[in-house]
Protein backbone atom coordinates (compact mmCIF):
# COMPACT_ATOMS: atom_id res chain seq x y z
CA UNK A 1 0.00 0.00 0.00
CA UNK A 2 1.21 3.91 -0.70
CA UNK A 3 1.94 5.67 1.84
CA UNK A 4 -0.23 8.01 1.07
CA UNK A 5 -2.95 5.57 1.31
CA UNK A 6 -1.90 4.73 4.46
CA UNK A 7 -2.79 8.31 5.69
CA UNK A 8 -6.05 8.27 4.36
CA UNK A 9 -6.91 5.14 5.56
CA UNK A 10 -6.77 7.22 9.29
CA UNK A 11 -9.52 9.18 8.00
CA UNK A 12 -12.75 7.99 8.90
CA UNK A 13 -15.85 7.24 6.59
CA UNK A 14 -19.84 7.10 6.81
CA UNK A 15 -21.98 5.94 7.79
CA UNK A 16 -20.31 4.99 11.12
CA UNK A 17 -17.54 7.64 11.00
CA UNK A 18 -15.23 5.71 13.55
CA UNK A 19 -12.33 7.29 14.38
CA UNK A 20 -9.49 4.77 13.75
CA UNK A 21 -7.62 6.20 16.85
CA UNK A 22 -5.58 2.14 17.90
CA UNK A 23 -4.14 2.39 14.12
CA UNK A 24 -3.33 6.25 14.45
CA UNK A 25 -1.35 5.64 17.99
CA UNK A 26 0.61 2.79 16.39
CA UNK A 27 1.54 4.57 13.03
CA UNK A 28 4.77 6.35 12.29
CA UNK A 29 2.76 9.16 14.31
CA UNK A 30 3.36 7.30 17.65
CA UNK A 31 6.45 9.19 18.64
CA UNK A 32 4.87 12.71 18.52
CA UNK A 33 1.92 10.96 20.06
CA UNK A 34 3.79 10.38 22.75
CA UNK A 35 5.40 14.03 22.88
CA UNK A 36 1.45 15.60 22.59
CA UNK A 37 0.21 13.67 25.51
CA UNK A 38 3.18 15.18 27.80
CA UNK A 39 2.18 18.64 26.39
CA UNK A 40 0.10 20.58 28.71
CA UNK A 41 -1.87 23.79 28.06
CA UNK A 42 -3.49 26.71 30.21
CA UNK A 43 -6.70 25.38 31.78
CA UNK A 44 -8.16 28.23 31.23
CA UNK A 45 -9.08 27.23 27.62
CA UNK A 46 -8.26 23.60 27.66
CA UNK A 47 -9.70 22.07 30.77
CA UNK A 48 -9.24 18.45 29.22
CA UNK A 49 -5.46 19.10 29.96
CA UNK A 50 -2.69 17.65 27.78
CA UNK A 51 -2.91 18.15 23.71
CA UNK A 52 -3.58 15.21 22.94
CA UNK A 53 -6.46 14.69 24.77
CA UNK A 54 -7.76 17.92 23.01
CA UNK A 55 -6.46 16.83 19.80
CA UNK A 56 -9.11 13.58 19.88
CA UNK A 57 -11.57 15.61 21.12
CA UNK A 58 -11.36 17.90 17.98
CA UNK A 59 -10.97 15.08 15.55
CA UNK A 60 -14.33 13.43 17.15
CA UNK A 61 -16.67 17.13 17.20
CA UNK A 62 -15.12 17.55 13.53
CA UNK A 63 -16.56 14.52 11.71
CA UNK A 64 -20.04 15.06 13.91
CA UNK A 65 -20.62 18.05 12.17
CA UNK A 66 -23.13 17.88 9.33
CA UNK A 67 -20.51 20.39 7.39
CA UNK A 68 -18.11 18.15 7.19
CA UNK A 69 -19.76 15.00 6.48
CA UNK A 70 -21.02 16.83 3.09
CA UNK A 71 -17.25 17.56 2.31
CA UNK A 72 -16.19 15.53 -0.84
CA UNK A 73 -13.64 12.84 0.29
CA UNK A 74 -10.72 14.84 -0.83
CA UNK A 75 -11.51 18.04 1.55
CA UNK A 76 -12.54 15.65 4.31
CA UNK A 77 -9.24 14.17 4.03
CA UNK A 78 -7.32 17.25 4.01
CA UNK A 79 -9.53 18.93 7.02
CA UNK A 80 -9.23 15.84 9.27
CA UNK A 81 -5.08 15.58 9.08
CA UNK A 82 -5.25 19.07 9.78
CA UNK A 83 -7.15 18.68 12.60
CA UNK A 84 -4.86 15.55 13.89
CA UNK A 85 -2.05 17.62 13.79
CA UNK A 86 -3.21 21.21 14.20
CA UNK A 87 -1.87 21.82 17.89
CA UNK A 88 1.77 19.44 17.47
CA UNK A 89 3.47 23.32 16.99
CA UNK A 90 2.91 23.04 20.65
CA UNK A 91 5.18 20.50 21.66
CA UNK A 92 8.21 23.22 21.06
CA UNK A 93 6.66 26.03 21.54
CA UNK A 94 4.60 25.25 24.88
CA UNK A 95 6.34 27.11 27.86
CA UNK A 96 5.28 28.22 31.04
CA UNK A 97 5.44 32.40 31.69
CA UNK A 98 4.35 33.51 35.76
CA UNK A 99 3.09 29.73 36.07
CA UNK A 100 0.67 29.87 33.28
CA UNK A 101 1.31 27.55 29.94
CA UNK A 102 1.84 29.70 26.45
CA UNK A 103 2.88 28.09 23.22
CA UNK A 104 3.81 31.70 21.20
CA UNK A 105 3.94 30.63 17.86
CA UNK A 106 2.69 27.38 17.73
CA UNK A 107 0.92 27.53 14.58
CA UNK A 108 3.61 28.41 12.34
CA UNK A 109 5.86 26.16 13.80
CA UNK A 110 3.07 23.47 13.64
CA UNK A 111 2.75 23.77 9.98
CA UNK A 112 6.27 23.98 8.95
CA UNK A 113 6.22 20.46 11.10
CA UNK A 114 3.70 18.90 9.31
CA UNK A 115 5.06 19.54 6.14
CA UNK A 116 8.38 17.82 7.24
CA UNK A 117 5.73 14.79 8.20
CA UNK A 118 3.96 14.63 5.14
CA UNK A 119 6.73 15.36 2.88
CA UNK A 120 8.88 12.51 4.11
CA UNK A 121 7.10 10.15 5.52
CA UNK A 122 3.63 9.94 3.77
CA UNK A 123 5.65 10.94 0.51
CA UNK A 124 3.16 14.15 -0.09
CA UNK A 125 5.86 16.12 -2.70
CA UNK A 126 6.88 15.86 -6.26
CA UNK A 127 3.66 16.11 -7.76
CA UNK A 128 1.06 18.79 -7.95
CA UNK A 129 -1.71 16.97 -6.46
CA UNK A 130 -0.03 16.17 -3.84
CA UNK A 131 1.50 19.80 -3.11
CA UNK A 132 -1.80 21.14 -2.72
CA UNK A 133 -2.94 18.09 -0.70
CA UNK A 134 0.13 18.55 1.75
CA UNK A 135 -0.17 22.66 1.82
CA UNK A 136 -4.01 22.82 2.38
CA UNK A 137 -3.47 20.91 4.95
CA UNK A 138 -0.76 23.27 6.10
CA UNK A 139 -2.02 26.28 5.64
CA UNK A 140 -5.15 24.55 7.73
CA UNK A 141 -2.85 24.34 10.59
CA UNK A 142 -0.83 28.04 9.92
CA UNK A 143 -4.60 29.76 10.03
CA UNK A 144 -6.29 27.42 12.44
CA UNK A 145 -6.53 30.50 15.41
CA UNK A 146 -7.20 33.34 13.30
CA UNK A 147 -11.34 33.23 13.55
CA UNK A 148 -11.11 33.15 17.11
CA UNK A 149 -8.76 36.34 17.36
CA UNK A 150 -10.59 37.99 13.87
CA UNK A 151 -11.11 41.51 16.10
CA UNK A 152 -7.88 41.72 17.22
CA UNK A 153 -6.86 42.10 13.72
CA UNK A 154 -5.50 45.29 12.33
CA UNK A 155 -7.99 44.68 9.45
CA UNK A 156 -9.98 42.33 9.53
CA UNK A 157 -11.19 42.30 6.01
CA UNK A 158 -7.49 42.66 4.47
CA UNK A 159 -6.53 39.56 7.18
CA UNK A 160 -9.44 37.17 5.43
CA UNK A 161 -8.40 38.37 2.29
CA UNK A 162 -4.51 37.12 2.54
CA UNK A 163 -6.00 33.94 3.85
CA UNK A 164 -8.16 33.29 1.50
CA UNK A 165 -5.58 34.31 -1.41
CA UNK A 166 -3.67 30.81 -0.26
CA UNK A 167 -6.26 29.29 -2.26
CA UNK A 168 -4.86 30.86 -5.29
CA UNK A 169 -1.74 28.49 -4.69
CA UNK A 170 -3.20 25.29 -2.32
CA UNK A 171 -6.54 25.59 -4.57
CA UNK A 172 -8.69 23.21 -2.48
CA UNK A 173 -7.70 25.80 0.85
CA UNK A 174 -10.79 28.07 1.68
CA UNK A 175 -11.71 30.27 4.71
CA UNK A 176 -15.24 28.00 4.93
CA UNK A 177 -12.60 25.17 5.50
CA UNK A 178 -10.57 27.30 7.69
CA UNK A 179 -13.57 28.41 9.68
CA UNK A 180 -15.00 24.57 9.73
CA UNK A 181 -11.85 23.13 12.05
CA UNK A 182 -12.19 26.12 14.24
CA UNK A 183 -15.26 25.34 15.24
CA UNK A 184 -14.38 21.74 15.90
CA UNK A 185 -10.99 23.24 17.14
CA UNK A 186 -13.65 25.02 20.04
CA UNK A 187 -16.06 22.50 20.52
CA UNK A 188 -13.64 19.85 21.36
CA UNK A 189 -12.15 21.34 24.53
CA UNK A 190 -13.51 21.97 28.04
CA UNK A 191 -13.79 25.94 28.18
CA UNK A 192 -16.60 28.55 29.51
CA UNK A 193 -15.79 30.64 26.69
CA UNK A 194 -16.95 28.12 23.99
CA UNK A 195 -20.12 30.78 22.74
CA UNK A 196 -18.27 33.96 22.45
CA UNK A 197 -15.41 31.75 20.53
CA UNK A 198 -17.93 30.01 18.36
CA UNK A 199 -19.72 33.76 17.85
CA UNK A 200 -16.42 34.93 16.92
CA UNK A 201 -15.68 32.31 14.29
CA UNK A 202 -19.09 33.15 12.74
CA UNK A 203 -18.39 36.36 12.56
CA UNK A 204 -15.09 35.69 10.51
CA UNK A 205 -17.33 33.50 8.25
CA UNK A 206 -19.51 36.39 7.53
CA UNK A 207 -16.83 38.77 7.32
CA UNK A 208 -15.13 36.80 4.14
CA UNK A 209 -18.47 36.33 2.84
CA UNK A 210 -18.96 40.00 2.69
CA UNK A 211 -15.42 40.49 1.35
CA UNK A 212 -16.19 37.67 -1.52
CA UNK A 213 -13.74 35.32 -0.37
CA UNK A 214 -15.39 32.75 2.10
CA UNK A 215 -15.38 29.78 -0.68
CA UNK A 216 -11.86 31.05 -2.35
CA UNK A 217 -9.67 33.70 -2.87
CA UNK A 218 -10.99 37.17 -4.14
CA UNK A 219 -10.82 38.11 -8.02
CA UNK A 220 -8.72 40.56 -8.09
CA UNK A 221 -8.73 42.89 -11.15
CA UNK A 222 -4.82 42.84 -11.58
CA UNK A 223 -2.14 40.77 -10.02
CA UNK A 224 -0.32 43.94 -9.60
CA UNK A 225 -3.62 44.97 -7.73
CA UNK A 226 -3.82 42.27 -5.67
CA UNK A 227 -0.13 42.41 -4.91
CA UNK A 228 -0.79 45.85 -3.57
CA UNK A 229 -3.52 45.33 -1.65
CA UNK A 230 -2.07 42.23 -0.06
CA UNK A 231 0.57 43.50 1.00
CA UNK A 232 -0.57 46.56 3.06
CA UNK A 233 -1.78 49.14 0.29
CA UNK A 234 -3.98 51.69 1.34
CA UNK A 235 -6.63 50.85 -1.17
CA UNK A 236 -9.94 49.17 -2.30
CA UNK A 237 -9.36 45.13 -2.58
CA UNK A 238 -11.10 46.24 -6.34
CA UNK A 239 -9.74 49.35 -7.15
CA UNK A 240 -8.19 49.69 -10.37
CA UNK A 241 -4.23 50.27 -9.99
CA UNK A 242 -1.94 51.78 -12.49
CA UNK A 243 1.00 49.91 -13.16
CA UNK A 244 4.34 51.88 -12.84
CA UNK A 245 6.21 48.48 -12.98
CA UNK A 246 8.75 48.49 -16.30
CA UNK A 247 9.78 44.48 -16.21
CA UNK A 248 10.18 40.74 -14.25
CA UNK A 249 12.61 40.05 -11.69
CA UNK A 250 12.47 36.46 -10.99
CA UNK A 251 13.56 35.30 -7.51
CA UNK A 252 14.03 31.33 -7.15
CA UNK A 253 12.94 29.09 -4.05
CA UNK A 254 13.47 25.51 -3.60
CA UNK A 255 15.56 23.30 -1.63
CA UNK A 256 19.10 22.40 -2.86
CA UNK A 257 19.36 19.83 -5.47
CA UNK A 258 15.66 20.74 -6.56
CA UNK A 259 16.50 21.81 -10.10
CA UNK A 260 16.67 25.50 -10.27
CA UNK A 261 19.79 25.85 -12.41
CA UNK A 262 18.06 23.28 -15.19
CA UNK A 263 14.46 25.18 -14.84
CA UNK A 264 16.37 28.57 -14.87
CA UNK A 265 18.46 27.18 -18.80
CA UNK A 266 15.06 25.98 -19.74
CA UNK A 267 13.49 28.96 -18.91
CA UNK A 268 15.18 32.31 -18.41
CA UNK A 269 14.93 33.58 -21.61
CA UNK A 270 18.62 34.55 -21.84
CA UNK A 271 18.31 36.89 -18.76
CA UNK A 272 21.52 37.46 -16.42
CA UNK A 273 21.25 35.52 -12.87
CA UNK A 274 22.51 36.35 -10.00
CA UNK A 275 23.45 32.75 -8.40
CA UNK A 276 24.68 32.61 -4.77
CA UNK A 277 26.47 29.32 -5.20
CA UNK A 278 28.36 30.83 -8.31
CA UNK A 279 29.47 33.91 -5.96
CA UNK A 280 30.53 31.33 -3.48
CA UNK A 281 32.88 29.54 -5.81
CA UNK A 282 34.46 32.61 -7.43
CA UNK A 283 35.16 34.54 -3.68
CA UNK A 284 36.58 31.16 -1.70
CA UNK A 285 33.92 30.91 0.43
CA UNK A 286 31.99 28.04 1.48
CA UNK A 287 27.86 27.47 2.95
CA UNK A 288 29.28 26.77 6.34
CA UNK A 289 31.24 29.78 6.58
CA UNK A 290 29.46 33.89 7.32
CA UNK A 291 27.24 34.99 4.30
CA UNK A 292 27.39 38.44 4.24
CA UNK A 293 29.58 39.25 2.23
CA UNK A 294 28.22 36.97 -0.56
CA UNK A 295 25.41 38.82 -0.29
CA UNK A 296 26.26 42.27 0.10
CA UNK A 297 27.75 41.14 -3.46
CA UNK A 298 24.53 39.84 -4.87
CA UNK A 299 22.61 42.50 -3.99
CA UNK A 300 25.29 45.51 -5.54
CA UNK A 301 24.81 43.13 -8.73
CA UNK A 302 21.01 43.16 -8.25
CA UNK A 303 21.05 47.17 -7.90
CA UNK A 304 23.20 47.32 -11.62
CA UNK A 305 20.82 45.24 -12.66
CA UNK A 306 17.59 47.07 -11.32
CA UNK A 307 19.35 50.71 -12.13
CA UNK A 308 19.24 50.15 -15.66
CA UNK A 309 16.03 48.20 -15.49
CA UNK A 310 16.98 45.10 -17.07
CA UNK A 311 15.57 42.20 -15.84
CA UNK A 312 16.87 39.41 -14.25
CA UNK A 313 17.06 35.97 -12.13
CA UNK A 314 18.28 35.29 -8.80
CA UNK A 315 18.97 32.27 -7.46
CA UNK A 316 19.15 31.13 -4.16
CA UNK A 317 17.21 28.85 -1.73
CA UNK A 318 15.49 31.61 -0.60
CA UNK A 319 13.30 29.20 1.81
CA UNK A 320 12.32 31.63 4.36
CA UNK A 321 9.59 34.55 4.51
CA UNK A 322 11.89 37.29 5.81
CA UNK A 323 14.72 36.06 3.47
CA UNK A 324 11.95 36.82 0.65
CA UNK A 325 11.28 39.73 2.16
CA UNK A 326 14.70 41.40 1.85
CA UNK A 327 14.68 40.85 -1.81
CA UNK A 328 11.61 41.05 -2.76
CA UNK A 329 11.89 44.73 -1.03
CA UNK A 330 14.82 45.63 -3.10
CA UNK A 331 13.56 44.91 -6.37
CA UNK A 332 9.97 46.70 -6.20
CA UNK A 333 12.06 49.72 -4.33
CA UNK A 334 12.90 50.33 -8.46
CA UNK A 335 9.53 49.41 -9.28
CA UNK A 336 10.63 46.01 -10.91
CA UNK A 337 7.48 43.27 -10.70
CA UNK A 338 8.62 40.34 -8.88
CA UNK A 339 7.74 36.54 -10.01
CA UNK A 340 8.64 33.92 -7.17
CA UNK A 341 9.25 30.47 -8.90
CA UNK A 342 9.23 27.95 -5.67
CA UNK A 343 10.50 24.54 -6.91
CA UNK A 344 10.32 20.91 -5.40
CA UNK A 345 10.95 17.34 -6.61
CA UNK A 346 10.49 14.07 -5.34
CA UNK A 347 12.83 13.41 -1.86
CA UNK A 348 14.55 10.87 -3.47
CA UNK A 349 15.01 12.54 -6.92
CA UNK A 350 15.92 15.82 -4.49
CA UNK A 351 18.35 13.28 -2.89
CA UNK A 352 19.46 11.71 -6.57
CA UNK A 353 20.35 15.43 -8.08
CA UNK A 354 22.00 16.83 -4.66
CA UNK A 355 24.26 14.15 -5.00
CA UNK A 356 25.42 14.85 -8.92
CA UNK A 357 26.18 18.05 -7.98
CA UNK A 358 29.84 19.77 -8.06
CA UNK A 359 29.35 20.34 -4.46
CA UNK A 360 26.96 18.85 -2.16
CA UNK A 361 25.10 19.67 0.78
CA UNK A 362 24.90 17.44 2.99
CA UNK A 363 21.48 15.02 3.37
CA UNK A 364 21.16 16.25 7.26
CA UNK A 365 21.68 20.05 6.43
CA UNK A 366 18.53 19.09 3.92
CA UNK A 367 16.31 17.94 6.36
CA UNK A 368 16.89 20.91 8.38
CA UNK A 369 16.06 23.78 5.81
CA UNK A 370 13.08 21.29 4.76
CA UNK A 371 12.34 21.56 8.47
CA UNK A 372 12.76 25.20 8.48
CA UNK A 373 11.34 25.86 4.70
CA UNK A 374 7.83 27.99 4.03
CA UNK A 375 6.86 28.10 0.98
CA UNK A 376 6.00 31.70 -0.90
CA UNK A 377 2.57 32.80 -0.63
CA UNK A 378 0.74 34.83 -2.70
CA UNK A 379 1.17 38.39 -1.41
CA UNK A 380 4.92 38.21 -1.27
CA UNK A 381 5.15 39.19 -4.72
CA UNK A 382 3.04 40.21 -7.53
CA UNK A 383 3.09 36.71 -8.76
CA UNK A 384 4.02 33.45 -6.87
CA UNK A 385 4.25 29.73 -8.64
CA UNK A 386 4.93 26.74 -7.24
CA UNK A 387 6.26 24.37 -9.23
CA UNK A 388 6.95 20.17 -9.64
CA UNK A 389 9.82 19.30 -12.03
Amino acid sequence: MKKEELLQNMVPEGPEWRIPWREIEHSSLSPLICRMKQTMQNPAWHGEGDVWTHTRMVCECLTSLEAYRLLERRKQEEVFLAALLHDIGKIPCTRQEEGIWTSPGHTAAGARMARELLWLDWGLCGTEEKQIFRETICALIRHHSVPLHILDQPSPERRVLQIAAEGELASDFSVELLCLLARADVTGRQTSSAADSLELIELCAAQAEEAGCLKGPFPFPTAYGAYRYLSGGRMAPGQPLYDDTWGQVILMSGLPGTGKDTWIRENGQDRPVISLDQLRREMGVSHTEAQGPVISRAREMARGYLRRKIPFIWNATCLAPVIREKQVGLFTDYHASVRIVFLETGWEEELRRNRERTEQVPEPVIRRMLGNMTLPRRFEAHEVAWLCV
